[in-house]
This record gives structure tokens, sequence and C-alpha cells, in this order.
């Protein structure tokens, strides 16, 4: 379905509730499932990412088909091949089929495993026939995809002689590997980590009872409305000494002006100033899912901007550097992108009275992200709203709840 949104007729005042955290859920998962605990166990996320994993955890077919799930793709895929006696092949969507596992794969063979592509070599579907996993001393591409390393490292425990992984290049989104690591050592695991080097003994599991925190990726979009609405935003549920690494918004998005107020451990409330900096430069190789969010609020604030580390994005549920050059062009804006950078000089020109439709490509965080430029942009069209029940179901209930109104919208199918 395609929307049409309005920004509020007041001054914005908003207490949204967020979504728990898809990032630990899904590892969360993954550990229990191991320790042989059924996956509706604990209290996760309520999203199509974590529905897919469930499902598939749940399920004792010989084909499993996980859509456009990636995080539940990469894990299940070691999971899987860890398990003696299983033999399964799994899928995805068309997008799917298309983002490499290459490097995944080759690492789980050189443990052991036995992974066969039904279709194009590197890429899904997988045949995979589960086995005991040797383990030992590996190397990995960590330039591609954290998820690789956190499947390989979540499973180590119970490889026979557990594993050591050489991570090899510049690292892709680190905070999620520690995140890994952190859930591990919850569940008993016993590893040992450097910046270049990761150690896992083999070990017995307990279940993790980590309680999974409100998501810092679903609260970005919020610290973006705050930022450039000027209105008051208060969120709860998150935690102040968070796992999570997209909890660096609350710092980055300072530069836009925008401060926070700890209410309590996990209550934030947001407060726009006039201190915005002339521009913004950030390396965000540790959170690139930032950077949708980051892009949209500094355009949008006349802020400049250049960012670096984003050679993961390509692989993503679109390319999203070259989807936030085509999106941010409808509003006006002529942003550069390199191999693994993103850049916003100050370049605009007058896009006309109204934007194209903004489209999504399938991925829920270009929804999010281009959802607040209604504020600026009445009337703004968001193709397939529909992709945001991905991470965040609620997000345009909430949005309405915050005083945005939304219509559904006709556009031309072309």
């Amino acid at each position: 379905m395609d929307i049409r949104i309005y920004p509020p007729e007041e001054m914005l005042e908003a207490s949204p509730a967020l979504p728990l955290s898809k990032s630990q859920s899904n590892r969360l998962l993954i550990i229990n499932a191991i320790c042989g605990m059924p996956a509706t166990a604990a209290k996760t996320a309520e999203c199509d990412d974590t529905k897919a994993m469930i499902a598939a955890l749940e399920s004792g077919a010989d084909t499993i088909n996980i859509g456009g799930a990636g995080t539940a793709m990469r894990f299940l895929t070691a999971y899987f091949a860890a398990m003696p006696g299983r033999d399964v092949t799994i899928d995805g969507d068309d997008r799917m089929r298309q983002r490499p596992i290459g490097p995944l794969v080759d690492a789980l063979r050189a443990c052991g495993a036995e992974i066969t592509y039904t279709r194009t070599e590197g890429f899904p579907p997988l045949h995979i026939s589960g086995r005991r996993l040797t383990g030992g001393t590996i190397t990995v591409d960590s330039t591609v995809s954290s998820q690789f390393i956190s499947a390989l490292l979540m499973i180590a425990p119970i490889m026979d002689n557990g594993l050591t992984i050489h991570l090899d290049g510049q690292q892709s989104s680190r905070p999620y590997i520690d995140m890994t690591l952190q859930m591990m050592a919850d569940a008993g695991a016993e590893t040992v980590a450097t910046d270049d080097t990761i150690t896992v003994r083999k070990t017995s599991y307990r279940p993790c009872t980590r309680e999974v925190e409100a998501d810092w990726s679903a609260a970005s979009y919020w610290f973006e409305i705050a930022a450039i609405s000027s209105g008051s935003v208060s969120l709860k549920g998150l935690s102040r000494k968070s796992i999570q690494g997209d909890s660096r918004i609350s710092e980055l998005i300072k530069a836009t002006g925008l401060d926070h107020c700890w209410v309590s451990d996990n209550e934030i409330e947001l407060t726009p100033t006039p201190d915005a900096g002339a521009r913004l430069i950030a390396d965000l190789s540790d959170t690139p899912d930032l950077a949708q969010t980051l892009a949209v609020t500094c355009c949008l604030l006349s802020i400049p901007f250049r960012f670096t580390g984003l050679q993961s994005l390509k692989i993503k549920e679109t390319d999203r550097l070259t989807a936030l050059q085509s999106e941010l062009g409808k509003l006006g804006f002529i942003v550069e992108t390199g191999p693994d950078t993103l850049t916003w000089q100050g370049a605009a020109y007058n896009p006309g009275e109204e934007p194209d439709a903004i489209d999504t490509y399938g991925d829920h965080r270009m929804a999010m992200s281009f959802a607040p430029a209604a504020l600026f942009f009445p009337g703004l069209t968001i193709k397939n709203a529909g992709v945001t029940s991905k991470s965040y179901p609620e997000f345009w209930n909430e949005l309405q709840k915050a005083g945005f109104r939304i219509e559904e919208a006709w556009t031309d199918p072309e």
C-alpha cells in the first residue's frame, strides 16, 4: 500500500512505543535453539524478521523460505549446518537470491559443514546437510557482513575443537559482533576477543535469559523527527547501557542540534537546541544502518555531511547508497556516492512544488527514514509502506498518534 503523509497541525509531542530489538531477539533465538529451548519460550520482537526465524526453527520441513530476512538466512545457515541429521534447503525472495553468502559458506565448509548451492554459486538457495562440525582456525573476510561472523560465533561452542576466527580487512558493524559475544557469554560461552581475532572454546551453552531491549535502530527515526520538528519526544524501553551499536545515534545526531536527557536508565527525552554544527563528518563502519536516518535529517536541516565506512550498504535489502542518492534527489538534494561513502556538499535544486513518490525498494529503513520528510513536504507519498513490518510493524500507527495524518495514496504503477 502507498500512503500520503501530512505533518501535525500543532507542535509535535510524542511518546511512541518502540519495538524490541530484532538483532538481540534473533541472537537469543539461535542460542536458545542450540540449548533445545522452544523458540516461543522468551519474549522477542514481533516483526517479520523474527517471525521468519521462529517459523524456521519450529519447522521440520525439508524446504524453508525466509523471504527477505537477511539475518535469518545467515544465522540459520550456520545453525542448520551444525545440527546433525538435519537436511534442509533454505531459500528466500528474489532480493535474497542476490545477496552474497559465499564467505559464510566457505567458512562453514572449512569447519566441516556440508553445504551446496542449488542455483547460483555464492548465493542462496542452499542445501544443508547438518553434521557435527570440527571447528579449528579459520580466516573470514570481515568487510562484507558482521552477520557472517556472528553466525559462526554462535555455533562455535558446540564445535568439536571450538573455533578461532581471524578477521580479515576493515570490519563492518563491529558492535554487532560484540553484541553476539556478550549474549553468548550470558549463556555460558567462553570467548577471548581482540581487534582481529576471536577464540571460542568448546563448552556447553545454557539458555540465554537476557531481557531484550527496545530497538535503538527504530528509535533513530524518532530522533530524526525530534531534530527536524523541534518538537518534544520521549522514548521508553531503551537501555542507557545498551549493547546495541545503534545507540550511537544519540551522540551522532547532536551535530543537528538535538540533545537528550536520561530521565531514568530506560527513558530518554529528546531536546532540540539551536546548537547545530556546520557539517557532520562520521565513520559509520560500526553503525551503517544509521546512514539513511542521518542523511535525510542533515539534508532537511541544510547540514552538509560526509559518511564513510558504508561498503555493506550495497548488499542490504537494496543497494542503500544508490537508493539514497535517487530518493534524496526527488526532494531536491544532490548527493554523491562512492564505494563506501555518502556525501552532500549542500548542493540542491528546486524539485517542484510536490516531489515524486518515494520508492522504498522493499527496504524498511528507506520507508521510515523518509517518512519524517513530510514535515517539510506535506502530502509526501511513500510507496509500499508495509515494508516497515520487517522491523517496526506499528511505526505508522505511532506516527499517527504523534499527530501525523496518513492517507492511502494511489500512484501510477508505471
